[in-house]
């Protein structure tokens, strides 16, 4: 990834990290599945103190998330092999949660935007936490929220982030749902407006 800071927010570190997944103790899968995690640590400005107002930091994000998003989306072999998605935030502990919530609309959109804006809504966790932090990330198909055989969760974490004075934004994807999935609901060829689309 080749992310810069802007003026709004200062990059320490990013991290891409892709899992290959060949079965989950079933029959071996003829194409592995991939999951990705995306992150950027970025030094939180409002740390140790309250900001009534946090619409322009997240306007300035929406360039990270998309940053994050397209990188992501290269590694995992293009726009074309995503089937599912989320994103996280873990917030270090002189923040507090609604820096991270600021996530929800600059990351998801700009995962939206470099994925040729797809209909779901984009599952999300955020938590308050230190370095090393652990967060399960929530994913779903990008174009129906009621496919099962897409829900799924990707792990986000770094071993020395977020300091107290840091946020992790992350995104997640997946080229596809459950390697072995047979518990029946929706199935992706099946989508329609009503499920679970915006």
């Amino acid at each position: 990834m080749t992310t810069q800071s802007s003026a709004a927010y200062e990059i320490r570190k990013t991290s891409l990290s892709v899992e290959t997944i060949w079965h989950e103790r079933g029959p071996r899968l003829a194409t592995p599945l991939l999951v990705g995690t995306a992150i950027a640590v970025i030094r939180n400005p409002f740390a140790g103190r309250y900001e009534p107002d946090l619409m322009p930091f997240q306007a300035s994000l929406r360039e990270l998330g998309r940053e994050l998003a397209a990188g992501l989306m290269e590694r995992l072999g293009g726009s074309a092999m995503i089937e599912a998605y989320g994103k996280g935030i873990v917030v270090g502990e002189d923040g507090e949660l609604e820096h991270g919530a600021v996530w929800h609309e600059a990351g998801g959109q700009g995962m939206r935007e470099v994925l040729g804006q797809p209909k779901a809504i984009v599952p999300a966790a955020k938590t308050i936490g230190g370095p090393g932090t652990r967060l399960m990330v929530p994913l779903g198909h990008i174009n129906a929220a009621y496919v099962r055989s897409h829900f799924g969760t990707a792990e986000m974490t770094m071993w020395d982030a977020p300091r107290r004075d840091e946020i992790a934004f992350g995104l997640v994807m997946a080229t596809g749902g459950r390697p072995h999935a047979r518990i029946g609901g929706l199935s992706a060829d099946a989508i329609s407006v009503h499920d679970g689309q915006r």
